[in-house]
């Protein structure tokens, strides 16, 4: 075990965190820990079976005497977003991740942590291993590919499924009940494009807007972060006429539910361009730091010579492809749409300009749409998808999810709040959120399960330092195990 884990309780919990962490586990690539995680059950002696989707399902039975109580599923998910600052060598394909522990707080520097969803299978993993706790049959659902499409929760089949309640651990906020989530869809953009020779006596330059906070493209879209492609593209939009400026590459953003930290663009410009392109991004870098300083301190723009280990395709874009580009990515929407009108504090409807690839011959960019009504991400896909139409770009709707409605009269969700009140001396909240769990799918495809959703705070999820607090997640452990037992009872509702 990781040293960092040694001294942190519940001892069951962060032993299986540091396996999660050992393993690598990007979405669809989450086979290598879904089959130590089935070995693991056969070990334990607890049923298990993979399904179509790749989705891991382990059954444990109820205690002693428990038999006849309503069945509960802990549901979670496997894979985890996978984002690294520039310059931080980590390939999360095969490196483990390297967690830190510091005031109260694990976090991984330069990486993301993985405690979305991590911690939330380490909870439902120690369930399954304790063999003292009072519960009705409990059944562990392990998701995949939830951070690149909810596939795994997709592709769950009707019937596999046997408990009427369930709780879904993975939200990030200490104190909180979940009883609804957005839904949502994204829009990918294509276009493709013939080079343009480099125009003679032109050089090339590379532009990066680097140092934003990044997150998580629905729970911190309110607050309003920076957006590293909106930025980047502002700035070329304007120096693109004053300096010849052609674009050769512009990337930005490595996930569509993260809000983008970076983006970069090599471009290339006449010899005598060069000092002018250099003077007007210093008035650019301390404007956008005007701008935004109080959300964004440490947002840095600025360029450098191409070097010797720079990958520089041939060419450049043409012209009227370059004018198509960064008119309309300036022009496409980005943020909070629409604010909840019946649900306060809540964002409704949003979408995250999370990705964008362009190179001599194209390129392609994605959107992702969030809301808390499914007609309204479909008319604000539409409305993403038209503008894109005015070029002649293919812009395609995929992979919509459904959102999900709270039930405020769940059973489920007032023995919730009548264990926390009791363990904890206070009351609980009930919530909202503006993100995408797999609840509204699993809901559709069992219509009558009671669902409710919690888990520790968690900050920054979706970005480098992802980190998680631990006293936090101590509580979360007494909590679902009070849970547990409660609709263990026969007195539970």
């Amino acid at each position: 075990m990781n040293p960092v884990f040694e001294s942190l309780q519940p001892a069951a919990v962060w032993a299986h965190f540091d396996t999660l962490c050992r393993i690598p586990r990007p979405s669809k690539q989450e086979a290598a820990l879904r089959a130590h995680l089935a070995q693991w059950a056969q070990a334990q002696g607890l049923s298990h079976q993979v399904d179509a989707a790749g989705n891991l399902l382990v059954r444990k039975p109820a205690s002693p005497g428990c038999e006849g109580r309503p069945g509960v599923v802990l549901q979670g998910h496997l894979d985890m977003v996978c984002q690294a600052n520039s310059g931080v060598a980590h390939d999360f394909s095969r490196d483990p991740i390297t967690p830190v522990l510091g005031d109260g707080w694990l976090r991984a520097e330069g990486t993301t942590l993985g405690a979305d969803n991590g911690i939330g299978v380490a909870l439902a993993l120690a369930v399954l291993a304790d063999r003292t706790l009072v519960h009705g049959p409990i059944e562990a659902l392990f998701t995949v590919d939830e951070e690149a499409g909810m596939g795994g929760a997709q592709g769950l089949a009707p019937g596999v499924l046997q408990g009427s309640l369930m709780l879904n651990l993975d939200t990030e906020e200490w104190g909180e009940f979940y009883l609804g989530c957005a839904g949502g869809l994204d829009v990918n953009v294509d276009r493709a494009a013939s080079a343009d020779a480099l125009p003679a006596g032109y050089r090339y330059r590379r532009i990066a807007l680097q140092g934003l906070r990044g997150g998580h493209s629905g729970v911190n879209i309110h607050e309003e972060r920076g957006n590293a492609i909106k930025l980047l593209v502002r700035v070329l939009h304007a120096l693109a006429p004053d300096c010849g400026l052609r674009l050769v590459t512009l990337q930005g953003g490595t996930a569509r539910n993260a809000l983008p930290r970076e983006a970069f663009a090599t471009v290339a410009l006449p010899i005598d361009q060069l000092a002018t392109l250099d003077a007007q991004l210093a008035v650019w870098h301390t404007l956008l730091r005007q701008e935004w300083g109080d959300v964004e301190p440490s947002l840095c723009l600025q360029a450098r010579d191409i070097q010797a280990d720079d990958a520089v395709p041939d060419g450049v874009l043409p012209q009227s492809e370059q004018d198509i580009w960064l008119d309309t990515l300036l022009a496409a929407p980005h943020g909070v749409k629409r604010q909840s009108q019946s649900v306060a504090g809540v964002v409704e409807s949003s979408n995250n300009l999370g990705m964008v690839d362009l190179s001599p011959l194209g390129g392609h960019c994605n959107f992702m749409v969030r809301s808390l009504r499914d007609s309204l991400a479909q008319a604000l896909a539409q409305e993403i998808v038209s503008l894109w139409r005015l070029s002649g770009t293919t812009a395609v709707c995929a992979g919509q999810y459904p959102g999900w409605t709270p039930r405020p009269d769940s059973a489920l969700l007032r023995t919730c709040q009548q264990v926390f009140a009791r363990e904890f001396g206070q009351a609980s909240h009930v919530q909202v959120i503006h993100a995408g769990l797999e609840c509204g799918l699993i809901l559709a495809k069992y219509p009558a399960m009671d669902i409710v959703s919690f888990g520790p705070t968690i900050r920054g999820a979706h970005a480098p330092g992802e980190a998680v607090e631990v006293a936090s997640v101590a509580r979360c452990w007494q909590l679902l195990v009070a849970i547990l037992q409660a609709l263990a009872t026969p007195a539970a509702g």
